[in-house]
């Protein structure tokens, strides 16, 4: 009897952790509208696979997820896992664990717990065009190289966006 309420106890925690994890997540939309195929990457979650155009990939971020990047790769060649991309390479991988290789626009989030921040940065260079919204916050473009919406250089710290509430939803498109 006793290892019947044990397990009944680890269920509901286990139910609970997951219940936890999920209250506080952000949901990325990143959809494809270039007239070339684009390699989408995203760490510290995610990973990398192929959009063709019109293609959307759907990531949930969990809660307290510091330093994440979205950007695109262009001219990428894989067999299974690894290959390599002419622009935002990431040491081969399709699937990212780290930043890519400049040039690359990066789209740029921390998922906090109530509050979220996010922006675009073009300091190591520019390699597709991109926009990156968030559900409660500004859309913001950039279609080339030093774009108003984007980082220019490190202290540039008007680019930053807060993002307010839980759950929020983001979208990044390519070549909006």
């Amino acid at each position: 009897m006793a290892s019947s309420h044990l397990a009944a106890a680890a269920s509901m925690v286990l139910f609970l952790a997951v219940f936890a994890a999920s209250t506080n997540a952000a949901t990325f939309n990143i959809k494809n509208n270039c007239p070339y195929t684009v390699w989408p990457a995203a760490t510290p979650i995610g990973g990398g696979r192929q959009l063709n155009t019109g293609e959307t990939w759907t990531l949930d971020v969990p809660a307290n997820t510091p330093s994440g990047r979205v950007w695109g790769r262009t001219g990428c060649n894989f067999n299974g896992n690894s290959g390599s991309c002419q622009t935002a390479d990431c040491g081969g991988a399709l699937s990212c664990t780290l930043s890519g290789q400049p040039p690359l626009t990066l789209a740029e989030f921390t998922i906090g717990n109530g509050q979220d921040f996010y922006d675009i940065s073009v300091i190591d260079g520019f390699n597709v065009p991109l926009s990156f919204s968030c559900s409660n916050g500004p859309n913001l473009v950039c279609q080339a190289d030093k774009c108003p919406d984007a980082y220019l250089f490190p202290t540039d710290d008007t680019k930053n966006h807060a993002c307010n509430g839980n759950n929020n939803s983001y979208q990044v498109t390519f070549c909006p």
